[in-house]
């Protein structure tokens, strides 16, 4: 029970970050601005295009975590040093891009959703771009979390993929919700220069407990 509960806190951290990276609903909250979508309009496809997301993402994951709940039956003792280890070397990774970004002043997260051209587009042919492009950009930090979640067997698999799609697409729909009633106060340049800091972080810090997961 314990584990579980590591799982799902780190699942929920992570999902509560990757939700709020700017590149994921501000294009949203534009696109409905220049398009004059109503708000009704706005919410679902927000909900569709982070829905399109999250699977990819999970489907990705299954795999993924499949994989670690089948090596730890069978090398328990070293998935549970090479699970936590990959957390923390992809923190390491994420903190390295951080400061290569902030030293060259460039800021650039891949899921970005490119609006180029959007009023040239009817609103079925933006929501189409929108799918695909979330499709085909899957989260790599909470993929290396379906293998530590993998180690649990199902329990943990299913509970990191629910925990990851209810956030993820719950923080896209309250944040496209705020920028449309105006909100000012969101104070999204930090997040969208410090994401992969506070990434990075938070895997190495994921990691490290991931240790003392039986």
């Amino acid at each position: 029970m314990t584990g579980l509960f590591q799982i799902i806190t780190g699942a929920f951290l992570l999902s509560i970050v990757h939700a709020s990276i700017p590149n994921h609903w501000i294009p949203l909250v534009a696109l409905s601005k220049s398009e004059n979508w109503s708000s009704r309009l706005t919410l679902n496809i927000t909900a569709i295009s982070g829905f399109s997301h999250t699977l990819s993402t999970i489907i990705i994951g299954i795999i993924v975590g499949f994989l670690g709940y089948r090596l730890s039956g069978s090398y328990s003792m070293i998935v549970g040093i090479i699970a936590p280890s990959l957390l923390i070397l992809l923190g390491v990774i994420y903190l390295v891009l951080s400061i290569r970004e902030n030293k060259h002043h460039h800021h650039h997260h891949s899921h970005e959703i490119n609006i180029d051209e959007s009023k040239k587009k009817t609103t079925a042919a933006i929501i189409s771009t929108l799918v695909i492009s979330m499709f085909f950009s899957p989260c790599l930090e909470i993929e290396a979390y379906f293998f530590v979640a993998g180690n649990l067997g199902w329990n943990g698999i299913i509970a990191v993929s629910l925990i990851y799609t209810s956030i993820t697409i719950a923080g896209m729909l309250i944040l496209v919700w705020l920028g449309m009633k105006g909100v000012k106060k969101i104070r999204s340049n930090f997040l969208e220069h410090h994401e992969k800091t506070i990434t990075g972080a938070l895997l190495i810090l994921l990691g490290i407990i991931a240790f003392f997961i039986s």
